[in-house]
């Protein structure tokens, strides 16, 4: 069982070849749970209707304005165009939300701070284990309602690391587009090859290697075996990813 975070910078390099190489494996026997972003598609669709972004410490600052937008992008556009692809590789993808079957139960991490941005407090993972159990491959929109139904803009990072860990992953895969966790962004010498998750968590990080650590420790400490962040727009460190190499591995 892996599960994969295909982070929005990686959409745009390898998609079709990396999709490929998901359908090699899947025919072999393998399992898949894809978790997608989309950054950059939700960054195009602000600037064209003029509607400034902002980020705290890597999380998406979300006004109802622009949660309206992260919706309408990440459960439209994004996961269609993800299914689609995949389809096209031969796969029985699925696409879904965070809200479907209640799969991610969520609350506001710090309205005051974050706006519409929501923490995951439980995974309800029975509708991923029968599409998986009837042979189809998962694709998970991060969007989710809260308890008083308002949809809320969870990170993908987060999504797929929580998942990860309901599903006790073999492997959580971060597709992102850096090299792996640096130590001392944006130095590219101080790159993490391998490290614990207590010598992880007694680091300090800043901007978008927040997501990406929490995201890494939180799965491992929910139940997944392992995570590893990586350059998803390298085909090459894909495959390797895949074979348990590269990247950073962050390991129990």
């Amino acid at each position: 069982m892996i599960v994969i975070k295909f982070g929005g910078h990686a959409m745009d390099s390898h998609s079709a070849s990396w999709m490929k190489e998901i359908a090699h494996r899947f025919v072999a026997g393998e399992k898949f749970v894809i978790v997608h972003g989309g950054g950059p598609h939700i960054d195009k669709e602000l600037t064209a209707r003029g509607i400034e972004k902002k980020s705290v410490n890597g999380f998406r600052v979300t006004t109802p304005e622009i949660m309206e937008v992260v919706e309408m992008v990440l459960t439209g556009t994004v996961l269609r165009s993800v299914v689609r692809s995949l389809s096209e590789a031969g796969l029985p993808a699925v696409g879904i939300t965070g809200s479907d079957a209640k799969l991610l139960q969520v609350a506001l991490k710090d309205e005051m701070k974050f706006g519409l941005v929501g923490n995951v407090k439980k995974v309800n993972p029975k509708i991923l284990y029968d599409l998986m159990e009837k042979g189809y491959l998962p694709v998970v929109s991060p969007v989710a309602n809260d308890d008083q139904g308002r949809a809320l803009n969870i990170n993908a990072d987060i999504a797929a690391g929580a998942i990860a860990g309901a599903l006790k992953a073999e492997q959580m895969l971060f597709m992102t587009d850096v090299a792996g966790i640096y130590s001392q962004w944006p130095d590219t010498s101080s790159l993490i090859s391998e490290i614990f998750v207590k010598d992880l968590q007694n680091m300090e990080f800043s901007d978008g290697m927040v997501p990406k650590v929490e995201a890494a420790i939180n799965a491992i400490k929910s139940g997944a075996m392992s995570s590893r962040v990586f350059d998803g727009k390298s085909l090459e460190a894909f495959i390797e990813a895949l074979e348990g190499k590269g990247g950073t591995w962050v390991r129990a």
